[in-house]
């Protein structure tokens, strides 16, 4: 049964018209969007308990709203980089889920022939860029596919998705910087989880909104509710439009929670799981739009728990894809490297 959010009426009130104006379909696809991405971190999860999967890895449980209304706001062609936290990112872009869990579980059939793992898969065919291990790298690989994109005079757009941490990270200023004199064709969304690994966001910024820093370049800063796929959606749509016109970038900022630690190896000694359960009883992403969607009309609560189950068994079906992959063979180790 779909809970009764305290929250609702004012959501209803506030996105009445932006209900009707996408339509029932594409509302249902974000929510099982939110539904697959939700279901495959939590296998994720699983799979590293039971030792099949090596290394680390982060989970993005709880973000799923941010990552889909961003997405969903661009166009076929545009381009996507995001960070190390990526596995919804990459989802909701639209990469299949049977190779994105080939390669998070290190098989041949992955998009990146199991070599790039958690924290770096890539989709190039679909224009995603990949992941990157490495604190603020996508931000200035950004500013150099938004110069290409400017240079041959295409209406693409850069996506680039990146923590609060980054934001403290100089690549993120020279990088802002840069695509703001050249107005280059990027949207900067900073995922602002509330914590750059153990670090809380206001130990490490004097300001209440990453967003203001955009002033400093004269770019549009806005910050939004990153639990309201539809909050995402409309101000990535704006900024992508903005960039389209040759306007330049844009600089948006959605608040979110993560449910898990830092990585696999965080005990989560900073927080409080008070601090926790608060978000996931009463901000959970999910929990939220689906009660929204069901009091508009656009789903039944049967339907929303179909949903849920249409996830499950999508990631059971790319479980025993990655199964039935075979592992990249020891002769081919060095295929692909060129450093």
């Amino acid at each position: 049964m779909v809970k009764d959010h305290h929250l609702l009426p004012e959501a209803i009130e506030r996105y009445h018209e932006v209900v009707e104006s996408l339509g029932p379909e594409f509302l249902k696809e974000l929510l099982q969007k939110m539904h697959i991405i939700r279901a495959f971190e939590e296998r994720a999860e699983q799979l590293y308990a039971l030792g099949r999967v090596h290394g680390t890895m982060h989970l993005s449980i709880g973000q799923e709203a941010t990552a889909v209304g961003a997405t969903h706001a661009m166009q076929k062609g545009d381009y996507l980089l995001n960070h190390h936290r990526g596995h919804g990112h990459c989802l909701s872009w639209g990469s299949d889920v049977n190779r994105m869990m080939a390669e998070f579980m290190g098989k041949e059939a992955g998009f990146c022939r199991g070599r790039g793992g958690s924290m770096h898969i890539a989709d190039v065919d679909a224009n995603n860029l990949g992941a990157n291990g490495i604190v603020a790298g996508g931000i200035p690989i950004a500013v150099g596919v938004g110069l290409s994109i400017k240079i041959r005079k295409t209406d693409q757009v850069c996506l680039v998705i990146f923590g609060d941490g980054a934001a403290n990270e100089g690549a993120f200023h020279e990088s802002l910087n840069m695509a703001s004199i050249w107005k280059l064709p990027v949207v900067y969304l900073c995922e602002n989880n509330q914590y750059a690994m153990s670090m809380p966001f206001e130990k490490a910024f004097n300001i209440p909104d990453i967003s203001q820093r955009a002033v400093a370049y004269n770019i549009p800063g806005v910050t939004v509710d990153g639990n309201e796929p539809l909050a995402v959606y409309l101000a990535i749509q704006e900024a992508a439009e903005r960039a389209r016109r040759g306007e330049g970038p844009s600089l948006v900022e959605a608040k979110t929670y993560r449910y898990k630690g830092h990585s696999k190896s965080d005990r989560q000694a900073y927080r409080t799981r008070d601090e926790v359960n608060e978000w996931i009883d009463e901000r959970d992403a999910i929990m939220r739009f689906s009660a929204l969607l069901v009091a508009s009309g656009v789903i039944t609560e049967e339907e929303s728990q179909a949903m849920r189950d249409t996830a499950l068994a999508t990631i059971d079906q790319a479980v025993e894809f990655s199964d039935q992959s075979p592992s990249p063979e020891i002769s081919s180790i060095l295929e692909g490297v060129y450093a």
